[in-house]
């Protein structure tokens, strides 16, 4: 990996400075060629990086932001009144090309919108999409839209299913990823007219369509890419994560309960270690903001410092595989063979 400088926008998030910060200590141990830059309140970002032996590192500085968007601030507020937000300084910073991506574990739409206002969309995407990789039987899926667009046309639907085959080419090295579109059913005959009209135009564009997966088919790894609208992907995911929750919160009662399951656990405890492994989301977080003329990466809000990290792992990726760039390729050899089939 060569020179890489990622802004993390390091009051953002459930836990602020204390996590980013941490994050950012094991991200520069891992990565030998990453530059990170600390948005944020300058005094209170200078003590955790000296409580985290930071200090005389020179892979690391500050840039000061003087205010903070609140998790539960309104997109439109936080666009409006706080430009000097830690978030909007760091998504400054990749316009004006002073770093290659942006990290945050801050308001998911006020992220959103700021990063349309400041970075635009690339050109031929008409909105951008959040996108992660979710854990199934035979690895992970990558599914988008995930909450930023909770009702999409069928054009919308076909622009997310380019750019979620360019993200898992380009990620995952898989050279012709396959793509679902999440239905009711998988029969051609069910859903509405609009995504039987989805389901037609992805078809026709030439990517690897598999057609229509239901909801279990997210975690059975049927298809590489799933694409859906932001309301019922959003809801997917927190269902996801919900179950994940249950399963674990079940099996720890049931070997608590007298002193033969204790015994038991004692044995099963690699099993029991290796499904924790498994189904912890904070394996899988970071999610993408897809269309954007630039990278920015969401982190859960509530992200620990090693998932955290998993999101500054998602952005050296695509800043090493240069996403943005790879979409709008795509995008335009799209729209070309669309003209040339009109003349």
């Amino acid at each position: 990996m060569g020179k890489q400088i990622i802004a993390l926008d390091a009051m953002g998030g459930d836990h602020g400075a204390p996590v980013t910060v941490g994050a950012a200590k094991l991200a520069l141990d891992e990565f030998p060629g990453l530059e990170l830059v600390l948005v944020g309140d300058q005094q209170q970002l200078q003590v955790e990086i000296e409580n985290h032996g930071l200090s005389d590192n020179p892979r690391i500085r500050i840039h000061h932001a003087s205010e903070i968007v609140a998790m539960d601030e309104m997109p439109v507020v936080a666009l409006k009144k706080k430009k000097d937000s830690s978030m909007r300084v760091a998504i400054n910073l990749v316009d004006d090309g002073s770093v290659q991506a942006c990290v945050s574990a801050g308001n998911t739409g006020a992220l959103m919108a700021t990063s349309k206002f400041v970075l635009k969309t690339i050109k031929g995407i008409s909105r951008p999409a959040i996108c992660t990789a979710l854990p199934g039987i035979k690895g992970h899926t990558h599914m988008l839209d995930l909450g930023a667009n909770l009702e999409c046309e069928p054009e919308i639907l076909l622009e997310f299913a380019v750019m979620g085959s360019v993200l898992a080419r380009s990620v995952e090295g898989i050279k012709n990823p396959s793509i679902g579109l999440l239905n009711v059913g998988s029969e051609a005959v069910k859903g509405s007219e609009s995504i039987k009209r989805a389901s037609q135009l992805i078809a026709e564009s030439g990517l690897n369509y598999h057609g229509f997966v239901e909801g279990d088919d997210i975690y059975k790894g049927t298809v590489d890419v799933i694409v859906t609208d932001g309301f019922v992907g959003n809801v997917s995911l927190k269902t996801g994560e919900g179950l994940a929750a249950l399963v674990s919160h079940v099996l720890q009662s049931e070997f608590k309960r007298n002193w033969r399951t204790r015994l038991a656990a004692v044995v099963a405890m690699p099993v029991l270690s290796a499904v924790r492994r498994k189904l912890d989301p904070g394996r899988y977080n970071g999610a993408t903001l897809l269309g954007l003329n630039g990278i920015v990466v969401k982190s859960h809000g509530s992200a620990n410092t090693s998932s955290f990290l998993n999101a500054i792992r998602i952005a050296s990726i695509e800043i090493e595989k240069d996403v943005p760039q790879r979409i709008s390729s795509v995008i335009e050899s799209h729209f070309k063979q669309a003209e040339e089939a009109v003349t």
